[in-house]
């Protein structure tokens, strides 16, 4: 019987290298000595040492989520300086994606409210790169994502961290958050106007479903758009005190088929694009029985994303990591998506 628990087990010992994309071989791989032992030992340790820095980075952004929110509370100004120079560093050493893998599969070792900051920021600004966005507009993108939510700072935690449904009045609340985010944002000054309408819009779609103001289509920046699209894909797929978490595919597969009409038709391509119809870290069996987890997309090929292997075709535990890429193996195909709990 495959077991969650097992495949926990058979994570925990390759944490080391899981986010990384197995090499292509052949030419464009760097042979760091004339023995495959050495090198092997040299890629893991740089491997490692990239994986220290992607954590230190994670870390980094979720206190200073946890800075913001304490400045929220005492009714001390933001500055957005310390913020974007983070980022720069991030996007100039080229490790957001990395940082956005790490981000979907931490532990939940924080409160959610300022998880959840980082995954929009890091979801938005893959999307972001899908659509071809230059570094300023990314900067300007990563900084919206990440304080879009500033207003979700001025309600109180027995609001937040309820743990059954909210009645109507502490609903109410929460809708309110867009126009506290505002508000917030407006006191940095016209330099930052921009980030205060981002903020109120976020929470717009485009079929004029959103809140607060009912906008529709064109009125709706497009980093609101796409902030919006990352925030209701992290939403999804994490457990909330009135519902169970959507599994990765699933959550994907009804934004396409339920949502679509919410956001652009470019930024709704651009995610399923970078995002995948099999998303990071989403369970799955393939043709031959075998059991994994996605752990790379490929772009022009969404369906064939690269598998690491947790159980083979026979129920069998691999001892050994094994991946898969299924772009490189024509008979070889996602049969169906798990849940996690079909694991245990």
């Amino acid at each position: 019987m495959v077991r969650f628990s097992d495949i926990k087990g058979i994570r925990s010992r390759s944490s080391g290298r899981e986010n990384l994309t197995p090499p292509k071989g052949g030419g464009d791989r760097l042979w760091l000595s004339d023995s495959p032992i050495q090198e092997e030992h040299a890629e893991s340790v740089l491997a490692d040492q990239g994986n220290v820095e992607v954590v230190s980075y994670y870390e980094k952004f979720v206190r200073t989520a946890m800075e913001v929110r304490d400045k929220v509370a005492s009714g001390e100004s933001i500055s957005p300086s310390p913020i974007l120079a983070d980022l720069r560093d991030v996007l100039e050493r080229g490790l957001g994606d990395r940082l956005y893998t790490h981000a979907m599969s931490a532990p939940d070792d924080y409160e959610e409210v300022f998880i959840h900051s980082v995954e929009v920021t890091f979801a938005s600004l893959l999307v972001g790169k899908g659509m071809g966005y230059d570094a300023k507009r990314l900067l300007d993108l990563g900084l919206a994502a990440f304080l879009e939510n500033v207003g979700m700072y001025t309600i109180p935690g027995v609001v937040l961290q309820k743990q059954t449904k909210l009645d109507e009045s502490e609903v109410n609340r929460i809708r309110q958050h867009p126009e506290m985010s505002y508000q917030i944002l407006s006191h940095l000054g016209e330099k930052y106007r921009w980030l205060a309408e981002v903020a109120l819009q976020v929470h717009e779609r485009a079929d004029g479903t959103g809140y607060p103001k009912g906008l529709k289509g064109g009125e709706i920046t497009e980093l609101a758009s796409i902030i919006a699209l990352a925030d209701t894909y992290v939403a999804m797929i994490r457990k909330r005190p009135y519902r169970e978490k959507f599994l990765e595919s699933d959550a994907v597969k009804f934004i396409v088929k339920e949502a679509k009409a919410q956001f652009p038709a470019r930024v709704l391509k651009a995610f399923l694009n970078q995002i995948s119809l099999f998303p990071l870290n989403t369970y799955v069996r393939l043709n031959n029985k075998s059991v994994g987890r996605v752990i790379a997309t490929e772009k022009n090929q969404p369906l064939r994303p690269t598998v690491e292997l947790f159980y083979d075709g026979m129920g069998n535990k691999l001892e050994k990591r094994e991946i898969i890429r299924l772009s490189d193996n024509p008979l070889l195909y996602v049969l169906e998506t798990l849940d996690e709990r079909e694991l245990m």
